[in-house]
Order: C-alpha cells, then sequence, then structure tokens
C-alpha cells in the first residue's frame, strides 16, 4: 500500500461552504476557491484511504483523546448561520479500534491520551469532509488537541502517529493558516497575513525536519504571528501534521485571498 501523505487544510469559516455569503455583506463567491480546491482533494491523493484521523482546531482536553464512537453525531458549533447549516450531515463511521490504536501509540511516547466514546465531529470536521469524501464511507476519527498548545507536544503527538501513514490511514490537520477573527474582512488583515504565510511556507518547505520543527516550536517569534494567531488553537493541528510528516518536507498546495487575509493548505509527502 502507498504510503498517504499528510495534509493541514483550511475549514473556512462555519458552514462556510454551505450557504451565500452575500447575506454577510460579503461577496458570494467569498470561499469559492477553497471550496473548489477541498473537492479535488481526494483525487490528489496516492490510494484511497482505509480511515481519517482528523485533528481539528474546535476540540481541545487536557490529554490528547480520539473519539471512538461508532456512530459519531454533528457537533453544530457555530451560531448565528441560516437555518439550513444545522441540518447538513456527515454520517461516515468511526472507529473505535483506530482510536484504541491512536491512544496506544501515543501514550508508548510518554503523552497522555485517551479515548471518548461520546464525541462527534465538530464543523472543523464535518464542514470541509462534506467537500472532500461526499459519500461519507471512510470511518473518520476525530483527535483532540492538548490543552496548553505546546506545539512541541503537538509535533511529538504527530510523530507517534506517522507510522499510521503505511497502514492506509490518511492525517488531516483542520484549522486556519490565518485565523484573526477581529481582522478578519479589514485591510489590517492583508499585510499581516501575507507576512505570516510567507514565513510559514518557508519553514514547512525546509529540507531537514529538525529546521522544520524548530521553526514550529517557536511560530510565536515569526513575523505577524500574533496578528494571524492570537490564539493558537487553528495552528495547532498543522503541529499534529507535520509531526506525523517524519521525513517528507511541506508543500504550499493551496493559497487564496480571503476576506482580505490569506490563506493557504499544505501537504507532506
Amino acid at each position: 500500500m502507498s504510503r498517504l501523505p499528510t495534509l493541514f487544510i483550511p475549514h473556512g469559516g462555519g458552514p462556510c461552504f454551505f450557504m451565500d455569503w452575500s447575506v454577510r455583506g460579503e461577496p458570494a463567491d467569498t470561499w469559492d476557491a477553497t471550496a473548489a480546491w477541498l473537492r479535488g482533494l481526494a483525487d490528489t491523493l496516492p490510494t484511497r484511504p482505509k480511515a481519517i484521523v482528523v485533528i481539528s482546531g474546535h476540540w481541545e482536553e487536557n490529554a490528547f483523546t480520539a473519539a471512538s464512537g461508532a456512530h459519531p453525531q454533528m457537533i453544530y458549533d457555530y451560531s448565528g448561520f441560516p437555518p439550513h447549516t444545522y441540518q447538513l450531515r456527515y454520517p461516515a463511521p468511526g472507529d473505535p479500534a483506530l482510536a484504541q490504536k491512536i491512544v496506544d501509540l501515543l501514550k508508548a511516547a510518554g503523552l497522555p491520551a485517551r479515548t471518548d466514546p461520546s464525541r462527534g465531529f465538530d464543523h472543523g470536521v464535518f464542514i470541509p469532509f462534506l467537500l472532500i469524501f461526499p459519500d461519507a464511507d471512510i470511518p473518520v476519527v476525530p483527535l483532540s488537541l492538548k490543552t496548553g498548545l505546546d506545539p512541541a507536544e503537538h509535533l511529538a503527538a504527530g510523530r507517534a502517529l506517522a507510522r499510521l501513514r503505511e497502514e492506509g490511514v490518511l492525517i488531516v490537520g483542520s484549522g486556519m493558516s490565518y485565523h484573526n477573527m477581529h481582522a478578519f474582512s479589514t485591510p489590517s488583515a492583508t499585510a499581516p497575513s501575507n507576512a505570516f504565510d510567507q514565513w510559514l511556507t518557508g519553514a514547512l518547505t525546509a529540507d531537514q525536519p529538525p529546521a522544520r520543527w524548530d521553526h514550529l516550536v517557536q511560530w510565536a517569534q515569526a513575523p505577524a504571528a500574533r496578528n494571524a494567531h492570537p490564539q493558537e488553537e487553528h495552528l495547532l493541528p498543522l503541529m499534529v501534521a507535520a509531526g506525523a510528516a517524519a521525513e517528507d518536507k511541506g508543500e504550499r498546495v493551496f493559497t487564496d485571498e480571503v476576506m482580505q487575509s490569506r490563506i493557504s493548505g499544505y501537504r507532506f509527502g
């Protein structure tokens, strides 16, 4: 079986791909380029995944936690959007055995980990995957961030899970490369988001893993870092994807300007 890459995807804003943004004062096509890229993502993979692990920027626990339910429910963790967006469904199965394996691998690496049979799919999971694998026929296991949001811990978590790539498991970090809720749709987002994106792309494309990881551990020292991420929960899924990349360096495979800010997607391997 071909080794699968790891990915970091922008999951957009709320149910952004399933509504008319002109009602919120934005161009109607605001998220069209991101949606088109997500729809084509499956065709870029070397083989169809047997299962998917998704690290979402919308789930934090005091230990890395793998959702272990067989039939995850929807978590509509957004507000103020059109009624139909609360009827969206993504009925992909869970994979309790894979969830337990994830926990075992994390514990073997010295990281705190547990399962949660009640956790469902938050919008960082079901919104982009409605586009990537719309048939919802591949098991999906959400994996939480760990409170404290230590980049080194999240890189280590990714390294612990890297072997799953050889077993047909696709590891996806779902967040945003730029996530400043107060700056979106204002000119104050444009220059900082471009500066941070340029730094991030350079860091992820470094040839040697130690250099990549060192850059990521020190991400808060990057140009415009705290403008790009006043809180870093939407960046930390990238750390897991980068850690699981092992020797594979990153490549920026998508970029667009959305709501006056630069957002990008990355692939390793």
